[in-house]
């Protein structure tokens, strides 16, 4: 299998030229087989990749330009293609070549499977399902906005705040006085049976 990468050398845009020297240069650098094909000094190059991109994926003027990538007959992609497997680390399974031992590679997602009512496995939710988790996410902001204001206290509430806090502290002065005195309660006895013996 042979990578075909089909460039326009004598390009005078400046983003094609760019294009297509990091499509050779990753090529290069990762060792991948591949062969440069100019559609600009050969006729049967250009009209064999015109007529080769699938037309979904021809842009809107009907004529893609370079650099276009195939494996032997098939197509791959354009440079957009191309980088988004590149950036997704793909791009063995995107050039339709086994990666080499070792590397690392990302499967591709499977394809969903599609449904007879044309809907999507796996994505395909319920309205009233959908309906509730927006409701129960709007409680859920509504409760945290409340947590947030839980520190400003109307007065009335602070006012009590502040009755129990004095109220706690004189209760906990008078347990201590209370363990002090129960102290020298058991204390007495003790000397008492002194006393006696």
């Amino acid at each position: 299998m042979v990578i075909k990468v089909f460039v326009a050398t004598s390009s005078g845009s400046i983003a094609i030229r760019k294009k297509q020297q990091e499509v050779v240069g990753f090529l290069e650098a990762n060792k991948i087989d591949f062969k440069e094909l100019d559609i600009a000094g050969d006729e049967d190059n250009r009209k064999w990749m015109r007529e080769n991109v699938p037309g979904e994926k021809k842009p809107q003027n009907g004529i893609p330009l370079p650099p276009q990538i195939f494996n032997e007959e098939q197509y791959c992609g354009d440079f957009d293609s191309f980088f988004s497997a590149k950036e997704e680390n793909i791009i063995y399974s995107f050039l339709g070549l086994a990666p080499p031992p070792g590397a690392k590679v990302a499967k591709l997602p499977e394809e969903a499977s599609s449904l007879p009512n044309g809907d999507v496995a796996g994505e395909a939710q319920s309205a009233p399902e959908g309906t509730e988790k927006a409701e129960e996410s709007g409680e859920n902001e509504t409760q945290k906005e409340d947590g947030e204001d839980g520190g400003n206290l109307p007065e009335s509430q602070e006012e009590n705040v502040d009755e129990s806090t004095e109220e706690g502290a004189e209760g906990e002065a008078e347990e201590e006085g209370g363990e002090e005195e129960e102290a020298e309660k058991e204390e007495e006895p003790g000397e008492e049976e002194g006393e006696d013996s």
